[in-house]
């Protein structure tokens, strides 16, 4: 097969909860354990950064990851889901696996996988700690997928475990209470392995207090050690924050829930440095500044165009909406143009709820299964009092954006990932 082929493999052949959702769902490290035995247990030849959360996770992930390869060590990164290319979900220094890699490590091993019929987020972490293992990383930065406890990545052995925050999303799976979605989230912590958690309320904190003493692990709350003092938007985009180890710190992702990020990655920092990590200042501020280049990311409040100014973010549940909402209010237009799709197992209600009202709507759809019909999203949203119409698809509703709205105006792109996903694919086929 060739790396079409392959894909094409992997798409049709292994449950994806991308396309399909709860049915792709394996709980458990068993068949994680079977395909790293059988490859050599790579999953133990680098050092490595675990990373859980309902929302931040992919943006801390990123940023520590820009912030390692800055000091020179060979950083792995391993996220999901991916969003144009299969191969974004597993880089070494910013650069994703090579297609001859992904066909290569199907084409030898499906005979032994395909008895075991893993899923396949269970396959792609697998082929993960492969390439990992493969490029002679120096570390890597692993983020979760959706839980903790019988998150597939749950089999390495971190120097620094992160939960960025505790929200509402895949509740079907974790939990119907926060309590209940942090004891799941918790299961990464290990044993005399330091935690940093980003964000808790009343009912998760004890929960990973708790946690962290079963596994006598030290625990940081980052809330509890601000890392700067204060923080505006940059003109060009991004943030800066004031603070008093590395004075103005720019950072180059924008959005307000990067605030909280911020403050996360620079307390898991300093635990990293005493972990044995070489960190300077300097690498600090460079991977904060260049993170998109560095690594590579896309989707988090990306500016795509500024008249009218057109951004897209990959937030989808209600604690990525609401931030994306408030953002919106600080935001300068004359009138806003808001493509939204999401998926039919995400708290649709509660979303629509925290979206604002003056608003022209277009709703739309994103080209996976799990995506919610258009019509169906456009009527929920109507009984929330929101107006507006439907389009087929994401370049469609790109394209009737574009038509309605002038320079002063503001087209946002969001709902879910596969939203982003779908707009940042068509776009790369237009260049």
């Amino acid at each position: 097969m060739n790396y079409e082929e392959t894909i094409k493999y992997l798409f049709d052949s292994v449950p994806m909860f991308q396309q399909i959702g709860k049915d792709a769902y394996k709980a458990g490290l068993d068949t994680t354990y079977s395909l790293d035995r059988h490859l050599g247990n790579p999953s133990g030849k680098f050092r490595t950064i675990h990373i859980a959360g309902t929302n931040g996770k992919g943006s801390c992930s990123h940023t520590i990851a820009a912030i390692l390869q800055h000091a020179g060590y060979k950083t792995g990164l391993y996220t999901s889901p991916h969003l144009v290319d299969f191969r974004e979900r597993i880089k070494v220094n910013g650069h994703m696996a090579e297609k001859e890699y992904v066909t290569d490590f199907v084409n030898s091993h499906k005979e032994f996988f395909e008895p075991l019929r893993p899923s396949f987020f269970e396959l792609t972490t697998a082929m993960a700690f492969d390439y990992f293992a493969k490029s002679h990383a120096d570390v890597a930065v692993i983020e979760t997928g959706m839980g903790g406890r019988l998150d597939c990545t749950n089999v390495i052995k971190p120097d620094l475990s992160i939960i960025t925050n505790i929200s509402f999303d895949h509740m079907q799976f974790l939990g119907n209470t926060r309590k209940a979605i942090a004891a799941e989230k918790a299961g990464i912590i290990k044993p005399c392995t330091p935690v940093v958690i980003g964000e808790t309320d009343d009912q998760t904190k004890p929960v990973f207090t708790e946690k962290a003493i079963q596994e006598n692990a030290e625990i940081l709350f980052a809330e509890d050690t601000p890392a700067f003092t204060s923080w505006h938007p940059a003109p060009e985009g991004g943030i800066m924050y004031e603070t008093g180890r590395y004075g103005t710190l720019y950072g180059q992702l924008g959005g307000i829930y990067q605030v909280k990020n911020t403050n996360t990655i620079l307390n898991a920092i300093d635990i990293m440095r005493r972990c044995g990590y070489d960190i300077s200042d300097e690498d600090v501020r460079a991977g904060f500044a260049h993170v998109q280049e560095t690594t590579g990311l896309n989707g988090r409040w990306q500016i795509i165009g500024r008249s009218p100014l057109t951004v897209c973010d990959a937030g989808h549940n209600t604690g990525g909406i609401k931030y994306v909402a408030e953002q919106l209010k600080t935001t300068k237009y004359d009138k806003l143009y808001f493509i939204i799709g999401m998926v039919s197992d995400k708290d649709v209600s509660g979303v629509i709820k925290l979206l604002p009202a003056n608003a022209h709507y277009l709703f739309t759809k994103a080209s996976v299964k799990r995506a919610m019909n258009e019509h169906e999203l456009k009527d929920m949203a109507s009984a929330a009092g929101l107006t507006g119409e439907c389009c087929p698809d994401v370049p469609a509703a790109y394209e009737r954006a574009r038509q309605l709205a002038g320079k002063d105006d503001c087209i946002f792109i969001g709902g879910s990932c596969f939203i982003v996903a779908d707009l940042l694919a068509s776009l790369s086929r237009q260049d």
